[in-house]
């Protein structure tokens, strides 16, 4: 564990982890005022679909996997940072069934606020991440920064393209299965606002820093194409997102989601991020919450940073058996269905 910085860096950040990204619906009105892009034929997938990773055919057929991302700290402890901005990074890359094959540092850093050996800290970090799925990182990008600290990672990587996990791909009848548990993202807030206990920052430490590679290989193994990773939308965002680009709806099963300890009552308190707030306003036009609290549903609204994927197959249980063969928990939480894109009916109670 690396040294912790005399500042917190929490106290410079102003949104925690995937909480400081653009909302959707603010993105959504960025992306039409910019107007869609004219890719070449062999842009296999872009912008268009709002999916995890560009991917890009090269000349023996082999599809190259490329994503950014970076954000500011959700945690004081500047290795844990690294690492967690790391995994999720490598997650996008995971996220579409690829292999990571290299990275690249992306830094934004205060240097009149924070020393450069919290940097070299941060930067270890990622290393850690990098080294646990096989890859180097290779260099970066750097520049300075009045007050906040950014990180985050360009990763590559390669994927057959017989096997390229889409968010275009779901289809009525699937079931969608979860690879981690939510909630994160109130407890980096309770982090934040000196209110979680060392307990549930270090679960949701483990469940961040956690790669998405065996549920990966798992879902690749088991013949999975349609799915996404769970970040800064939160869990129904990113439903809403690959209903959305497959043109389908869905059912929910809030009962089964599984979900952090504690994370229930810190949303009672209020302890919720403005992203989350976010996500749930932009959710409420599209979703049917059954007989879900106002906590409950912003409990499924939480912005989650390197959360788990959430894939849609028809064939569940070899699915989940394949999960445990490569150590990555699942649970199936709900159920592709027909109806208008996007739209998402949730049954049942979050378990306390």
């Amino acid at each position: 564990m690396g040294a912790t910085a005399q500042v917190r860096l929490t106290t410079l950040s102003h949104g925690a982890g995937c909480a400081c990204k653009l909302g959707p619906s603010q993105l959504a009105e960025v992306m039409q005022l910019l107007g869609p892009s004219e890719p070449s034929a062999d842009v296999i997938v872009s912008e268009a679909s709002g999916d995890d990773a560009a991917v890009y055919r090269l000349p023996d057929g082999t599809g190259l996997v490329q994503t950014l991302d970076f954000f500011t700290p959700l945690v004081d402890d500047p290795f844990d940072w690294g690492r967690i901005a790391a995994a999720n990074a490598l997650s996008d890359v995971y996220a579409m069934g690829a292999t990571p094959t290299l990275a690249l540092n992306v830094v934004g850093w205060p240097v009149d606020v924070l020393p450069l050996e919290t940097l070299a800290e941060v930067l270890r970090g990622g290393r850690a991440i990098a080294a646990e799925a096989g890859i180097a990182i290779v260099g970066g990008h750097t520049i300075t920064t009045e007050k906040e600290p950014l990180y985050g990672l360009v990763a590559v990587g390669l994927v057959d393209l017989d096997r390229l996990i889409r968010n275009t791909e779901a289809r009525p009848g699937m079931a969608l299965v979860l690879t981690k548990p939510i909630g994160v993202g109130m407890v980096t807030t309770a982090a934040k606002r000196e209110v979680a206990t060392p307990e549930q920052l270090a679960g949701a430490v483990d469940t961040m820093t956690t790669l998405n590679s065996g549920a990966s290989r798992a879902a690749v193994s088991a013949g999975i194409r349609a799915g996404t990773d769970v970040t800064g939308f939160g869990l129904l965002g990113h439903l809403r997102k690959m209903l959305e680009a497959s043109g389908v709806a869905a059912s929910v099963d809030a009962a089964v989601v599984p979900v952090l300890d504690g994370v229930l009552d810190l949303a009672r308190r209020d302890v919720v991020a403005g992203g989350t707030k976010r996500n749930h306003a932009w959710l409420a036009p599209t979703t049917d919450w059954g007989d879900l609290s106002q906590p409950e549903l912003l409990v499924l609204s939480d912005d989650q940073t390197s959360g788990g994927l959430l894939l849609a197959t028809d064939i569940p249980e070899a699915l989940l058996a394949s999960l445990a063969k490569h150590g990555a928990p699942g649970s199936a939480i709900g159920r592709v269905t027909d109806g208008p894109a996007g739209t998402i009916a949730v049954r049942g109670r979050l378990r306390e």
